[in-house]
This record gives C-alpha cells, sequence and structure tokens, in this order.
C-alpha cells in the first residue's frame, strides 16, 4: 500500500531535497569508509604485519577484525556505483508515497543493498582466513604464489566476458527497467528489493573483488583502481566496453603471473 493518495505528487522541491540528500550521504559514508581504510593502512607498518602473521587466522578477534576492514571497504568501493539506483527508487517511492515514508523506504532498499555486500564480506573473510591458513597469501594479505595469483587474473578475465556478467552487468547499468519490472510496494517488499539488487551487484562484480587476495587486500592503490573500473562499468556509457576492456587486462595479467613460473 502507499501511504498517500494516487492524485497527491510531490513538490520539485521534495524531489529536488531528496536527490540532495542521496548524493550527499553516499558522499559522506564513502569519504568515512576510505578515510578509516587510509587510516587502518597507515597503521598496519611492517611491525605490526609481523605480529599479524604470528596470530591464528582463525582467532575470533583476527576474524572480526578483519571482517570489519572488509565492510567498510566493499561499502567505499560499492557505494557510489549504486548511487543511480537508489536515485531512482527514491525518485519512484516519492512519488507514490508522503515524503517521510519514501525516505524510510529508501533507507531500508539502500540496507537491503548493503546487506548483500556484508554477506560477502563475511565470504571473503573466511576466505582469506583459508588462504592464509594455506600459505597462499601473507601477513601483507597479498599472494604469496604466482600460480594463485596468475589463477585468480585468469579466472577474472575470463568471467568479465560471460554471459552472466554481461547479464548482471546490464541490470545494474539499467536502474529504471529492474524499477519498472521487479517493483513491490511496502517496507519489507523494499528491503527484498534491495537485497534483489545487491545479488545483481555482487554477481557483476565478485571475482573483480576476489582479485585482491592476488595484488593486496589492503593495498589502496588497487582497491581504489578496482573501485574506479566499477564505477566505470556500472555508471558510464562505455562500461560494457570497459568490462570487456578490463576482462583482457586480467587475462594478460594472468599469463604475466603464469607465465614467470617458466
Amino acid at each position: 500500500m502507499t501511504n498517500k493518495p494516487a492524485s497527491a505528487s510531490p513538490s520539485r522541491k521534495a524531489l529536488r531535497s531528496d536527490r540532495v540528500i542521496i548524493i550527499s550521504g553516499v558522499f559522506v559514508v564513502t569519504l568515512l569508509a576510505w578515510l578509516w581504510l587510509i587510516d587502518m593502512a597507515n597503521g598496519m607498518p611492517s611491525g605490526a604485519m609481523m605480529g599479524m602473521a604470528a596470530m591464528d587466522p582463525w582467532a575470533s578477534t583476527e576474524l572480526y577484525s578483519m571482517l570489519v576492514m572488509w565492510i567498510i571497504m566493499m561499502v567505499g568501493m560499492m557505494l557510489p556505483s549504486a548511487t543511480p539506483m537508489i536515485l531512482i527508487h527514491a525518485r519512484v517511492v516519492t512519488k507514490k508515497n508522503t515524503v517521510k515514508y519514501a525516505r524510510l523506504l529508501s533507507a531500508i532498499f539502500t540496507s537491503g543493498y548493503l546487506l548483500v555486500w556484508v554477506l560477502f564480506s563475511v565470504v571473503a573473510t573466511l576466505l582469506q582466513a583459508g588462504l592464509r591458513d594455506l600459505d597462499l597469501i601473507s601477513s601483507m594479505l597479498e599472494s604469496n604464489s604466482d600460480v594463485f595469483a596468475g589463477t585468480l587474473f585468469v579466472i577474472a578475465g575470463i568471467y568479465q566476458l560471460t554471459p552472466l556478467k554481461r547479464a548482471c552487468l546490464n541490470g545494474c547499468r539499467s536502474p529504471l527497467d529492474f524499477i519498472l519490472n521487479r517493483w513491490r510496494n511496502g517496507l519489507r517488499a523494499g528491503l527484498r528489493m534491495g537485497v534483489e539488487h545487491g545479488l545483481i551487484c555482487v554477481g557483476c562484480c565478485w571475482m573483480m573483488m576476489l582479485l585482491l587476495f592476488a595484488v593486496g587486500v589492503m593495498n589502496l592503490f588497487w582497491v581504489a583502481s578496482l573501485a574506479v573500473l566499477v564505477l566505470i562499468e556500472k555508471a558510464f556509457p562505455a562500461g560494457d566496453w570497459a568490462a570487456k576492456l578490463g576482462g583482457v587486462s586480467m587475462l594478460i595479467a594472468g599469463v604475466f603471473f603464469l607465465s614467470r613460473l617458466v
């Protein structure tokens, strides 16, 4: 059910205000996430890394700190690219509901989207602990093995060129189509829509996120580079070509790593 008569319509001022609120909110949250990551990276000198190397990667305190890191990193990387979808959703719900209720629906939709990336962060944290246990990544959280790094890049490159990647990317690049085809009313439905869009986004980007195990989970240059690639893929006109070019580049990088074994 909507929360106001169908004849009522939001003022342009309300729509403009919501747009400013969303863009400002995304900017502030993203900025805080990156400031936190920079502070964490600067606070992890070699001595601290030696201490991490001596720790059990399955220790609860280590798992918790790594989970927090992954969650904040995923927010900083993925939230900007979801902004077009959040803006269109907010515009639609504002036209169908009172301004206050629409903002609640928009917040719930965004929470559903981020919830999926929190769950992805849980999986990534457990995978990281397993890789450290197998000594495939170092205490610096980067690959110890050219075979492992090369294999990751090759798999990522191949995935970039698959129909599944293309379908998920099209879903991310067509927020209006998503709204038209998956629209549901209500708070629980808004959460479900956010989760669905988050799953599409994970389907588009999951392999790129796992490349961080090859180049360094806390290597902020590569974290930022992947975030920019994700943003270009999802929000810029030539995003589909960027995905293909990225895939070819990943394949080349993978072959380079594997060729060093010869």
